[in-house]
């Protein structure tokens, strides 16, 4: 079976940047846990998801995705000042810590510390893999 639009797949998969460092990945040791998602329902990024049409179970490619395909540019508006005591007081957070903040609908999204003085924080609202080229290797282990 041919994927398409509306297929219900599964899929390994290994994600790189640029530099050969993995990001993410389907397997971890000897387990393997498939990403399962609806080709063209937005479930995945854009390029992953234009990406898997058209191939077959079994089938397996490499694959780069531009960072507009992926998670966006990185977006200077973004990037935003905060009242240092806005953030809880916690000795493991500095720059370059993630925080997972909420939204009103109870969403939860990561952010980086960006900088981090006694009375501002700078956080940086833009998804960690922004701006980044992504390669990833496929194999399609179920198509329905």
């Amino acid at each position: 079976m041919i994927i398409k639009k509306g297929s219900k797949i599964k899929v390994d998969y290994e994600g790189k940047f640029d530099d050969g460092t993995i990001f993410d990945s389907s397997k971890h040791g000897d387990h393997s846990h498939p990403l399962e998602f609806e080709v063209g329902s937005g479930q995945v990024i854009p390029g992953f998801d234009a990406s898997v049409i058209g191939m077959k179970k079994g089938e397996e490619k490499e694959i780069i995705i531009e960072a507009k395909d992926a998670y966006g540019e990185v977006r200077a508006e973004l990037i935003r000042e905060f009242p240092r005591d806005s953030i809880p007081k916690d000795d493991r957070i500095k720059e370059g810590s993630v925080l997972m903040l909420g939204n009103p609908q109870g969403q939860q999204f990561p952010c980086i510390i960006k900088k981090l003085t006694a009375d501002k924080v700078t956080i940086d609202l833009n998804h960690p893999l922004a701006g980044k080229r992504l390669h990833f290797k496929i194999k399609i282990l179920e198509v329905a």
